[in-house]
């Protein structure tokens, strides 16, 4: 759909739910990646004006990611909850409007992109002395909301609620069911997932997790956190799956000796998380889900290309990320070797 086209018809449509004339003076594209597109628009109406971020599907989400509704509801609980984010402000559940359903959230400052977070010196100060600690002060925020906080049956359901006792073999089960829906073998994947079968460990409770928490998924500038983002993949699991993700090899844009995100030390995150949570962070199990998360990302990697390949959702994006599944592979394997090793 053309801009032009777009803007009209989030104009009609905000004026009629909001009994108000509403006007979109500027509307633009912004990176969206390759499962979601992002507008920011500037909307006028009688209570003055918005900077806000339209946001809705491209082509084909993976299947493990929320609905635009679902990642709505989280976002509000994740906002209640008094993690620095982007106010929800509109959701919009049916295609009628645009295709396909979206939400407006509040524009924030700042920029997420790898290269900027880990090495532009426009933040060397904040990355030196905050950045760290308000990233594991957010992220423990985030993990206080618990299951008992969502009344939402729907949602409940579709962020899979587990119990400690069986979370960590569904969530093999599940990586089982996708590695065995690709068109091709991984025997990589397959020894990875047997490790994590043999070596599970215990749960302490089960929380909201991100998800995708990660460098690319903060806003930042040089007056620090403006917002985390993101939450299509949100779902209860384990706190220690969000630090692990954070630490992997693939987000550090090649600053592999800052191992969480290319900007910090695992030791100070983990103390910076222990001091807003109060619950220590446990080593092995940081460990246990990074080779999880590498298992998990190299499907992902795979299923993306598929997607290209099949001439379902055609991009030179989700062919060139397939190439990422050979390395999230080898990542894991040495992450088994390494921890097999210190045992």
């Amino acid at each position: 759909m053309e801009i032009k086209e777009l803007r009209e018809k989030v104009e009609l449509h905000l004026s009629s739910v909001w009994k108000d004339n509403v006007k979109v003076s500027q509307m633009q594209h912004l990176s969206g990646g390759a499962c979601q597109d992002n507008y920011a628009l500037d909307l006028i109406s009688k209570s003055g004006k918005q900077s806000l971020v339209l946001r809705t599907d491209k082509g084909a989400s993976l299947l493990s990611s929320l609905s635009k509704r679902d990642e709505f509801k989280v976002a509000e609980l994740v906002y209640k909850a008094g993690v620095k984010t982007p106010t929800p402000v509109f959701l919009e559940e049916t295609s009628d409007v645009i295709g396909s359903p979206f939400f407006l959230m509040e524009k924030i400052g700042g920029k997420a992109t790898g290269r900027y977070i880990t090495k532009d010196k426009e933040l060397d100060s904040y990355r030196k002395s905050q950045m760290v600690s308000d990233l594991a002060a957010n992220l423990a925020k985030l993990h206080t909301v618990k299951p008992s906080a969502v009344s939402d049956e729907e949602l409940k359901q579709k962020l899979k609620f587990v119990t400690k006792e069986n979370y960590v073999s569904i969530a093999i089960s599940d990586l089982r069911q996708s590695l065995d829906e690709l068109p091709e073998s991984h025997p990589a994947i397959e020894l990875c997932l047997f490790w994590l079968e043999s070596n599970a460990p215990s749960i302490d409770d089960i929380v909201l997790v991100h998800g995708d928490f990660r460098t690319g998924n903060f806003m930042m500038n040089s007056e620090g956190l403006q917002g985390i983002l993101d939450y299509e993949f949100a779902h209860f699991g384990d706190r220690h799956e969000d630090i692990a993700w954070l630490c992997m090899r693939d987000w550090r844009f090649g600053r592999l000796n800052k191992e969480v995100g290319g900007f910090g030390d695992r030791k100070d995150f983990y103390q910076a998380y222990q001091n807003t949570s109060g619950i220590p962070v446990d080593p092995f199990k940081v460990t246990f889900w990074e080779i999880m998360g590498n298992v998990r990302w190299a499907i992902g990697s795979a299923q993306q290309t598929e997607r290209h390949i099949s001439g379902k959702d055609k991009g030179i994006e989700l062919a060139a990320i397939g190439r990422r599944t050979a390395e999230m592979e080898w990542e894991a394997m040495r992450l088994i070797e390494e921890i097999s090793n210190a045992i």
